[in-house]
């Protein structure tokens, strides 16, 4: 799973994205699955994922997540690519 966050501060907006090690923190923070993401999230977990995306692109960001949200004006999901390793096969016609 990799979501593609717009994210602003209050110093303009930034695109950040999650990776695997994002996803298993907020696994880890929420104790759920990756899975329950298409079942719908919450603003406090978009959050959760921006401020471990944005601390892992070397983007200052304060060190508690409430005064990170407190500081947000903008939180958006911009793309949701989900993890496939497998390119679908197309099957023949008759």
């Amino acid at each position: 799973m990799k979501l593609t966050l717009r994210v602003d501060q209050g110093d303009g907006p930034l695109e950040v994205s999650t990776n695997l090690f994002t996803i298993v923190a907020w696994e880890r923070k929420f104790k759920t699955k990756a899975s329950k993401i298409g079942e719908g999230i919450g603003m406090e977990d978009l959050a959760f994922m921006a401020h471990q995306a944005l601390q892992q692109n070397n983007v200052i960001v304060p060190v508690v997540l409430d005064d990170f949200i407190k500081k947000l004006v903008l939180l958006e999901v911009i793309d949701n690519e989900p993890d496939s390793p497998f390119v679908e096969a197309t099957t023949a016609t008759p």
